[in-house]
């Protein structure tokens, strides 16, 4: 298609232009009020790709939880980047072609790409637009494979929580680009059984997973309105630089890395195997089934599984329920923090499978 855009017009946000390429178009858009996009998503007069809520700097309470939970789960971080990173670096070929999910998959992509330069590979590293309903960001990959093999390529996200972007990841590439139906899915925390090669499925916090654009190269969630994304065009981002002054995305991934060193001469490759998959996936299926019917509502995407679906809930959603599994646990003190600045109740319920669970509210003329 004459027009479209190719590698050269990517840009790197706030990281290091060694560390990734967003193929992404930067745009400008009015922010629009999180309670009324809730119910123009609701209503179905609006896709939630069509409109970005604002966001705002961590207030000092919320700040004092994501240190705490860095804290607490660096380490294990660490050894969970090692172990992909040695998973990854047993595949044949000469280079590995990373395509990161905007944007929660890109701070890992960063750090497996310079974990496997660590190692000695020859590392890529793309981060594209994924969104529910609309698919992969068509563009972007066809500039990707113009230059680079397809047994090259491996997406890269952070967790699953129902599964849904893996299962839109799986469905857009078997119409639309059928060469990569093979490419790999990588996470962390695969909650929901649906990636190729995981970690595990332990529901843990994610340090880079409870804050927005200010861990992830202040690029805000990526956009898909015709207003300002043409049929040639990325998917669109808006760069935060109202953000500037808190940004925390070369620190963190500094941060990480230290601890990815350590862990890296003794971890063993990740092993994730189809029955540890098929667990996992009967465990988050038969976990939203019954939360639908506690909750009483039929919509799936408003039950938000996990601790990262959940933290996503309450900073971009308006949530009628949070549940958690203890009422006191450094991975959920963010989300407590959360609820507490919205007004929103906390119920505790031991049985929980995952260490959170929020619920998308109702609203009334939706």
């Amino acid at each position: 298609m004459i027009g479209m855009m190719g590698l050269e017009h990517g840009v790197s946000g706030s990281y290091d232009p060694a560390d990734v390429k967003f193929l992404l178009k930067p745009v400008r858009m009015d922010f629009v009020d999180v309670e009324a996009k809730e119910r123009a998503i609701q209503s179905g007069r609006r896709h939630y790709s069509e409109m970005l809520a604002p966001e705002s700097a961590p207030t000092p309470a919320y700040m004092r939880a994501f240190e705490q939970a860095f804290d607490a789960n660096r380490g294990r971080v660490g050894r969970d980047i090692a172990r992909l990173a040695k998973a990854l670096a047993a595949r044949g070929g000469e280079e590995i072609v990373l395509v990161s999910l905007a944007r929660a998959g890109t701070p890992i992509g960063v750090l497996l790409k310079r974990t496997l330069e660590t190692l000695g590979r020859t590392v890529a590293h793309y981060s594209v637009s994924i969104i529910r309903d609309r698919g992969i960001d068509r563009i972007a990959m066809r500039a990707i494979l113009a230059q680079h093999a397809t047994s090259t390529v491996v997406f890269v996200d952070g967790w699953t929580g129902k599964g849904a972007i893996a299962n839109e990841l799986a469905e857009t590439l078997a119409r639309d680009l059928p060469e990569l139906v093979d490419a790999p899915l990588c996470v962390l925390s695969d909650l929901a059984g649906k990636a190729d090669i995981a970690a595990g499925d332990e529901d843990y916090v994610i340090p880079s997973a409870i804050l927005n654009g200010v861990i992830s190269g202040l690029v805000s969630r990526t956009v898909l309105n015709a207003d300002v994304v043409g049929p040639g065009d990325f998917h669109g981002c808006v760069i935060l630089d109202h953000l500037s002054e808190r940004d925390l995305s070369r620190w963190y991934v500094d941060q990480q890395m230290a601890d990815v060193r350590v862990c890296l001469a003794d971890a063993e490759p990740a092993a994730w195997t189809q029955t540890e998959r098929s667990r996992a996936s009967a465990v988050s299926q038969a976990f939203v089934e019954a939360m639908l019917a506690r909750s009483g509502i039929g919509d799936r995407n408003r039950i938000k599984p996990g601790i990262g679906e959940s933290t996503r809930a309450l900073l971009r959603r308006v949530p009628e329920r949070l549940f958690v599994r203890t009422p006191t646990s450094e991975d959920t003190d963010h989300l407590v923090s959360l609820a507490a600045e919205r007004g929103l109740a906390v119920e505790f319920d031991a049985d929980l499978p995952y260490s959170a669970c929020a619920v998308i509210r109702t609203l009334g003329d939706a």
